[in-house]
């Protein structure tokens, strides 16, 4: 029975399962490269592992998720904002020429709104938003089932929208969302000399400082912890409420590492996007975590190497 193979190309994270058409994960691998990481130690690491898959399995496609933006038509990457080496290259021939079967080559949090909204929190939904806060922030628009693609190179990825930056003290100072709110950048600024308040139980000195030591001190009342955590939520729900605004949709589901805090993260992204949400969207949407988490990008390749079909819009 041939099986499939779903792939997941992200700024820190990479990983390969085999499954069904179905979404049903039998095997996986799960690799983190380091900081130096390059497109080719990827796509040698990805070259080695699908071969040796590929003599025990019969593959009959590939679904991948990349970590950038990228022409879905022809599987061609424009840029990764994580990693060097990606600019312009051709993936889908790659992995076709690589491998010899069928490759869809999606935008990784396009490809895991795709495993949500068929086996997770999203299924049901009409007017779907999918977004992840990881190493970067993505998103994905999918509207009775099929996702919206835009011009054919993307659309709705919330991470590149602009918010007000109170990281600066510049008078109407701005920047994109996930230079504030994903899990590198949150790290990044607390591992920062001066920025954590020298009575936080994150003062520096103790070694890197993690999102999950963020929550973890938030959960224990650190003063620090609650306000940064609060700043990170009333940045994000800028970008949920102009979702809405723009896209209304019914129900938004969120994945990625961050997401993982829970409700110390989300009931404030509740509250904050209840409070700049337009008057239109009141009651008429929920925010909700993501069931999959980790699977939603193996899940999507899965779904998406047995039916193409699913991310392509019109």
């Amino acid at each position: 029975m041939n099986r499939l193979v779903g792939v997941e190309i992200g700024g820190t994270k990479q990983q390969i399962a085999v499954g069904t058409a179905q979404g049903e994960i039998l095997d996986r691998r799960t690799v983190r490269l380091g900081d130096k990481t390059s497109a080719g130690d990827i796509l040698m690491w990805l070259k080695d592992n699908i071969l040796e898959i590929q003599e025990r399995w019969e593959i009959g496609g590939i679904g991948v998720g990349f970590g950038g933006p990228l022409e879905f038509k022809t599987g061609r990457v424009l840029c990764s904002l994580q990693v060097p080496g990606w600019m312009d290259f051709r993936l889908k021939e790659w992995f076709e020429e690589q491998f010899g079967v069928p490759a869809v080559i999606v935008n990784d949090t396009v490809l895991g709104g795709i495993g949500e909204l068929v086996l997770g929190n999203g299924a049901g939904s009409s007017r779907f938003f999918y977004t992840n806060i990881g190493t970067g922030i993505g998103g994905g628009l999918y509207l009775d089932g099929r996702y919206y693609d835009g011009c054919g190179y993307g659309a709705c990825y919330l991470g590149n929208t602009w918010v007000p930056d109170w990281r600066d003290s510049r008078p109407g100072a701005m920047t994109r969302l996930e230079l504030i709110c994903s899990g590198k950048s949150i790290e990044k600024r607390l591992n920062t000399p001066g920025y954590v308040a020298g009575e936080s139980c994150l003062e520096p000195g103790n070694g890197w400082v993690s999102c999950a030591d963020l929550a973890e001190g938030a959960g224990a009342g650190d003063l620090f912890c609650c306000q940064e955590l609060d700043r990170i939520a009333r940045t994000f729900s800028l970008g949920l409420a102009n979702v809405l605004a723009i896209a209304a949709p019914d129900r938004i589901v969120v994945g990625g590492g961050v997401a993982k805090m829970g409700d110390l993260l989300f009931s404030r992204i509740r509250r904050y996007t209840k409070e700049y949400a337009f008057v239109a969207d009141a009651g008429h949407y929920g925010i909700v975590e993501s069931r999959l988490m980790d699977d939603a990008v193996l899940a999507g390749g899965l779904l998406t190497a047995g039916n193409p079909g699913l991310a392509q819009w019109g």
